[in-house]
């Protein structure tokens, strides 16, 4: 088990941060691919698969595509030392991904213009998401057989839709061995079968329209010849998951809702038998304000405001009712420190490492932001 983010890095390929949305769990990941290019040579590619397109301005780059493109090592720097290492980044275009995909297995050049012309193509990798979970992973495969990086950092959709994005592979397994697939396909292979299944095809052709299940019929019969590559595929990419080359990090604020999907996604990776490495708590209050002396203090206030306040040379009542406030903000804080320190102890039951990065003055929207985030992991101690 690791004791430090460095230790954690240093032993893994592939390191997946998840988690619920809106705790920072895309900067988390920047910073962490940042800082390990910074400190050490390895080659570092951070790759989000989330849609929101926020990567690109904490790494000062004006856009970020489905092609990975490297952050100049003077950005990187962030006014420091120069960079050891070399950090790239990309962000998944489900499109761009799956047209690759196809002319890399495709039989023939023939064959894929057709999958990559048909209508029912056009859709699945347009706009259906399950589409995107599976590519996310297909992406993240090939990146890693390149051998091109010594370690690659995913940034992942929300909790449970990261759940989707680990089981896409062998849904689609699946799905290539199903019964509705070769009931789909059948009637436009075979003439014997097309008589027998004439009562089926004419119901679905009433409530589905013949030209969309000739569609279907050409799309999977031009993509049997990929069959079996796709299965092999996605169970390549299952047992990469499944490495110990793989590490995965949960993201999540300690807020009630955020700390409760974090708890799930934890307990899914253990349930799957995966590489729980960290887990990181972003904006969190500093045990300080549970230290009892400084709580005796604010009580102080709240309690005796008045009799302070007139060994002032102030207005009495506006020092009284300032002084007042100051300590109940005091005691509120230090409850909800309570709180947080209580949560984060409860995840040591099931993770080693629990790292703590504290609230910041401003958002994290720079390289300067992402080295503070960054030195908060790397510089923990448990």
């Amino acid at each position: 088990m690791s004791t430090s983010f460095g230790e954690l890095v240093e032993g893994t390929s592939v390191l997946i941060t998840c988690g619920p949305g809106g705790v920072g769990k895309t900067t988390t990941a920047a910073a962490i691919a940042a800082e390990v290019a910074r400190r050490s040579d390895r080659r570092v590619l951070v790759l989000t698969i989330d849609p929101a397109r926020r990567l690109a301005d904490a790494l000062g780059l004006d856009g970020i595509g489905n092609d990975e493109r490297r952050v100049a090592p003077e950005v990187l720097a962030a006014g420091g030392p120069a960079p050891l290492g070399r950090l790239e980044v990309a962000m998944l275009d489900t499109k761009q991904s799956w047209d690759a995909l196809v002319r890399r297995h495709a039989q023939d050049a023939a064959t894929a213009q057709k999958i990559l012309e048909n209508p029912l193509y056009q859709n699945i990798t347009g706009r259906f998401i399950q589409s995107h979970d599976y590519i996310a992973m297909e992406r993240l495969y090939e990146l890693h057989r390149s051998g091109r990086y010594d370690l690659i950092v995913v940034d992942t959709p929300p909790t449970r839709n990261a759940l989707d994005f680990l089981d896409a592979p062998e849904r689609l397994a699946d799905f290539f061995s199903s019964r509705l697939l070769r009931w789909l396909i059948a009637p436009y292979r075979s003439k014997v079968f097309n008589l027998a299944s004439k009562p089926f095809t004419q119901v679905a052709d009433k409530i589905l329209g013949a030209q969309f299940l000739a569609d279907i019929a050409e799309f999977f019969i031009a993509l049997q010849s990929m069959y079996g590559g796709f299965v092999e595929r996605a169970q390549a990419v299952s047992a990469l998951v499944r490495s110990d080359e793989v590490t995965f990090c949960v993201v999540s604020s300690l807020e009630t809702t955020p700390a409760r999907e974090a708890e799930f996604f934890a307990a899914e990776l253990t349930k799957r038998h995966l590489n729980l490495g960290a887990v990181v708590f972003n904006k969190v209050l500093p045990d300080v304000l549970t230290h009892p002396d400084a709580e005796l203090a604010a009580r102080m206030l709240t309690s005796k405001g008045e009799e302070l306040a007139s060994n002032l040379d102030e207005d009495e009542k506006l020092a009284a009712r300032v002084l007042h406030e100051v300590g109940t903000s005091f005691v509120d804080f230090a409850q909800v420190a309570r709180t947080e320190r209580r949560i984060r102890q409860g995840f040591h039951l099931v993770c080693d490492l629990v790292c703590s990065v504290p609230y910041f003055d401003g958002d994290v929207a720079d390289l300067e932001g992402l080295a503070r985030l960054s030195k908060a992991l790397f510089d923990h101690e448990t």
